[in-house]
């Protein structure tokens, strides 16, 4: 990248992944509403979409490498803008299903991209920083597109009439549209030099089958798990203990906010501290959050629901140190020309935790209701502390072996 493209790209990137995750969103804030059937059938064709996107998004992520970081965001603007305008035709399941699991096609390349160019451009002691501003934007594109949705339904009378609601799809549609816009606006006379041309299978088992990526990565696919479940409950439950979803949806609107500025926070004290401390505080966090919420899901509305409810709000801001300083750490274990594809892994972890989550949460809430939320937390809180007990493992015998840690610290660059 030139100096110039430093310089007017990244809001680019940051504002693509922000509104391709809002529109999104918003589709997931109004599914059960907008399809007039279960928690488990809204669930099942939301998880449509993380699906196709962790199975695809290798393959972006190489495609990125292969044919450069720009045309393949571009692409995936265009279509996801296509394909939330297409959800505004039908409400029929199996056909939002379809249309929902080709938008994680549109999702898988402008994720891999986005990463890609956020790695190439950040300098190396500012990693967490620029990964804490990209961590913010995709996870309050989520959270913010989920909130307004919600807000929608009680503006578009949502619940009485479901039909009202396939405006919000065209809403959806036309923020990707103004991602594609800007991204060209600003992007206009840039050209990359660095992609590898040529890309053959060592190098991509190289990319991704290594330990150190293998054991940043993998401790997404529990915490995106937890998230597809709030994403597939939320409404629900607002709708059973009576709360307005114009409220709920803007109380999450109001969390989603911190995210902008705790998430950039975090990266930077993972650039000074050291990464694996810093994603250590997330995990604790996260086990917090899952505790409390188990707790919230067993004695339900009683006169504990107060307290317990702070918990999770204070075990909520630690855990979200994790994002900014494993995004670091997994950048610093790539090398450029392959970083495409190595960010990329993140991704599919993200994605596949996703899918999980919201289809395996709406299964055990349909078997065991609300044990099936417990035994749910209780899954994601043991798969996260074994992944972490791995990479923790992992880093004890390399200083065993007197070999630098797995890039712990800023300073390290990338393996050679």
């Amino acid at each position: 990248m030139t100096e110039r493209s430093e310089r007017t790209l990244l809001p680019a990137v940051f504002l693509s992944t922000f509104l391709i995750r809002l529109g999104y969103g918003l589709a997931l804030g109004v599914y059960t509403f907008y399809l007039g059937n279960t928690v488990e059938t809204a669930g099942l064709t939301a998880a449509a979409s993380p699906a196709i996107e962790a199975s695809t998004v290798l393959f972006a992520g190489i495609a990125a490498d292969r044919f450069g970081r720009l045309p393949i965001l571009r692409v995936g603007l265009l279509f996801g803008s296509v394909l939330l305008f297409a959800m505004a035709f039908t409400r029929d399941p199996l056909y939002q299903t379809l249309i929902s699991g080709a938008f994680g096609l549109s999702s898988a390349s402008i994720l891999a991209a986005s990463l890609a160019v956020t790695g190439d451009v950040s300098a190396r002691n500012e990693r967490g920083f620029e990964m804490g501003r990209f961590d913010s934007f995709n996870l309050a594109g989520w959270i913010w597109g989920y909130a307004l949705g919600l807000i929608l339904v009680s503006v578009l009378n949502g619940k009485a009439h479901p039909g009202n609601l396939s405006v919000v799809f065209d809403i959806g549609s036309g923020v990707v549209l103004v991602a594609l816009v800007a991204l060209m606006a600003l992007s206009r006379g840039l050209k990359e030099t660095h992609i590898q041309r040529a890309f053959d299978r060592a190098e991509i088992k190289d990319a991704l089958l290594r330990t150190d990526v293998l054991l940043v990565v993998l401790p997404w696919m529990p915490i995106y798990m937890l998230l597809g479940a709030l994403f597939a409950f939320l409404g629900e439950a607002g709708s059973t203990l009576n709360i307005p979803s114009w409220e709920l949806g803007g109380g999450i609107l109001i969390a989603g906010s911190l995210l902008l500025f705790t998430q950039p926070f975090y990266g930077r004290l993972s650039d000074r501290l050291g990464r694996t401390r810093i994603m250590l505080v997330g995990v604790a966090g996260f086990l917090g959050v899952l505790l409390f919420g188990s707790l919230v899901a067993i004695f339900g509305i009683s006169g504990l629901r107060a307290l317990l409810i702070a918990g999770i709000g204070l075990s909520a801001i630690p855990a979200l140190a994790f994002g900014p300083s494993s995004l670091a750490a997994l950048t610093d274990s790539s090398r450029q020309s392959r970083r495409g594809t190595t960010m990329s892994f993140y991704s599919l972890s993200i994605a596949t935790g996703m899918a999980v989550g919201l289809a395996v949460s709406a299964e055990f809430y349909t078997f065991w209701n609300t044990w099936g939320v417990v035994y749910f937390f209780a899954l994601v809180a043991a798969l996260l502390a074994l992944f972490t007990a791995l990479r923790i493992r992992r880093l004890h015998e390399l200083r065993l072996q007197e070999t630098p840690p797995l890039n712990n610290h800023a300073t390290a660059g990338p393996p050679k």
